[in-house]
Formats: structure tokens, C-alpha cells, sequence
């Protein structure tokens, strides 16, 4: 497995760079207990840390805390509901240093320069233009993935698809309890671009990888054994947007039984 390399040097093999904007994906528990295994204390805030000094002050990093409750009809508390996308974002959360954006449903917990700029957007939809989804293709933010695959992480491909229009999702209203950061509480809407049960469809992502890898736009490495990539969220989307207006490859949408 070769030298172990502690938490707050793994980012040091991410490929950042001064002021990058790095959106986080990750699957920690191999990497924890790697930590355990050697004798080092399992404090994911050392990662951030880690983040940190690889993009410095003028950087931003976004780590998802999304929840789904608020389509429910649940109550959505921006200080107190929980991240249901891991444990970097319920540390995350629990820094003072970082910022929750308002979306009740597709939310990030927020460091850096533009902390403020992500905090302060109040996009009704999920992966509308007025979004942190937009933010990222626009900066080409890295999306680092921690041993987890883009088939079930890469949330950027749902931006694309409403941008862009696909006949399998439409926008669908969810309207419930939401409670803001002085506590006050209001009844208020929200979208999301949600898949149309009614058509008898499969939807796959993970074809793209190789078109990733092919234009540069990925690169995949393992740190302690765990496998890791990052990829330029900006540089995806043409590649992306093209398969969503003709689906020809069928990477984005496959009809079961076909």
C-alpha cells in the first residue's frame, strides 16, 4: 500500500490549486478507519484543514448537506436539520467557519471566498441557473469524489438535464415548513426537477467517466488504497448536455428492457 499519508495531507494529492472551488463527494468510513488502523486520530476536520491549505483564503469549498424531508411535507430548520450526505457535511455544519445555503432539499455547507455570494442565493429550484449548481460550472469547480462512484454522487448530471430540458423529468412543486436563521418560521415552495415515473426509464450516469478521461477532464488516483478522482465540473457540461438534447449513447436515459 506504500507510505501512509495522514488526513491533513491527503488534499495535497487532489490536484488543487490557490483559490480553486472544490465541491467535496465523499464515502469516509474506509478512510477513517484507515486512520484508526495507523494510529491517527479519525478528525475529519483535519481533511478540511488539509482543503484549506491547498486552496487558500481566496478558495471556496461546498460540501453536500442535502436532506429530502422537505418533500415530504417536514419541516426544513436551516441551523438544525441534518446532512443526510455523510459525515464531512455534519462536520461541516458543526464549523463555525462554514455556511449553509438555503435550499431546503439540495443544500452545501460553504467555506471561503464566496461563502457569502452561495449563502445569500435564494434559487427556487434545485439545479436552477440561479443556483450553486450554476456557480460551479461557471468557476469550473473540482469535484473531488472519496471513494465513492459518479453513477451515485454526481449530482451535476441533474443540473445539466433541467438546463438543458429532458422529456423524462419536469419541475414538481414541494411546499412546507421552513424555519431561517433567527428562528422565524414561514410556509414556503420549492422546486425540483424530478424523474417522471410514468415513463419506463433507467437512468445512468457512469458511461461519461470515460468520455471524462479521454478529454483530460478527470483523473482517478488512490490515497492509503482508497480510490479518488476529481473532475472539472465546467468542463463536463458540454459533454453532458450534448447526450441530454439527442441521447444517442443512451448514457444519460435507457429504457428498461432495452
Amino acid at each position: 500500500m506504500g507510505v501512509y499519508v495522514p488526513l491533513r495531507e491527503i488534499p495535497g494529492h487532489f490536484g488543487l490549486s490557490m483559490g480553486d472551488s472544490v465541491w467535496i463527494a465523499s464515502d469516509v468510513k474506509t478512510l477513517l478507519y484507515s486512520c484508526m488502523e495507523h494510529g491517527e486520530k479519525p478528525d475529519l476536520n483535519e481533511l478540511i484543514e488539509g482543503i484549506i491549505d491547498c486552496i487558500g483564503a481566496d478558495g471556496t469549498i461546498l460540501i453536500p448537506t442535502f436532506n429530502w424531508d422537505f418533500c415530504k411535507g417536514k419541516a426544513f430548520d436551516i441551523r438544525k436539520t441534518p446532512c443526510r450526505t455523510g459525515t464531512l457535511g455534519k462536520v461541516a455544519l458543526q464549523r463555525e467557519d462554514f455556511k449553509r445555503t438555503q435550499h431546503p432539499i439540495y443544500s452545501f455547507a460553504v467555506w471561503g471566498r464566496d461563502r457569502e455570494l452561495l449563502s445569500d442565493m435564494t434559487n427556487k429550484s434545485s439545479f436552477g441557473a440561479d443556483s450553486p449548481f450554476s456557480y460551479c460550472r461557471e468557476r469550473n469547480a473540482k469535484n473531488v469524489f472519496i471513494d465513492v462512484e459518479c453513477q451515485h454522487s454526481f449530482t451535476f448530471v441533474h443540473y445539466v438535464e433541467e438546463q438543458e430540458g429532458v422529456s423524462y423529468r419536469y419541475l414538481k412543486d414541494f411546499t412546507a415548513p421552513y424555519i431561517d436563521w433567527e428562528g422565524n418560521e414561514s410556509i414556503r415552495t420549492y422546486s425540483m426537477n424530478v424523474r417522471d415515473l410514468d415513463k419506463d426509464i433507467f437512468v445512468t450516469i457512469y458511461p461519461f467517466e470515460e468520455d471524462f478521461l479521454r478529454e483530460g477532464i478527470t483523473r482517478r488516483y488512490k490515497v492509503n488504497d482508497i480510490p479518488m478522482k476529481t473532475l472539472e465540473i465546467g468542463r463536463t457540461y458540454p459533454i453532458i448536455a450534448e447526450d441530454v438534447r439527442n441521447n444517442r449513447s443512451r448514457k444519460i436515459c435507457t429504457f428498461k428492457g432495452q
